[in-house]
């Protein structure tokens, strides 16, 4: 794993505690700006994983019907 990548759990418990931040509306605008940018890196990044790992999975299924 690269040295700035986290895992899909830790990313979905990131997302989950930026969008609790922001509902509780406690938030200044730059803060606000800030956190939207992260959360969108990190749903790049879960949607990233999912598709590789829906290749991954996919392939092994196509192997194993081969057999």
């Amino acid at each position: 794993m690269a040295k700035n990548e986290i895992s899909y759990k830790a990313a979905v418990t990131e997302i989950e505690e930026i969008l609790e931040a922001i509902e509780d509306g406690n938030m200044d605008v730059d803060e606000l700006t800030v956190n939207v940018k992260r959360v969108t890196e990190l749903l790049k990044l879960c949607k990233d994983k999912l598709h590789k790992t829906e290749k991954e999975v996919n392939k092994i299924l196509e192997a194993d019907q081969e057999e």
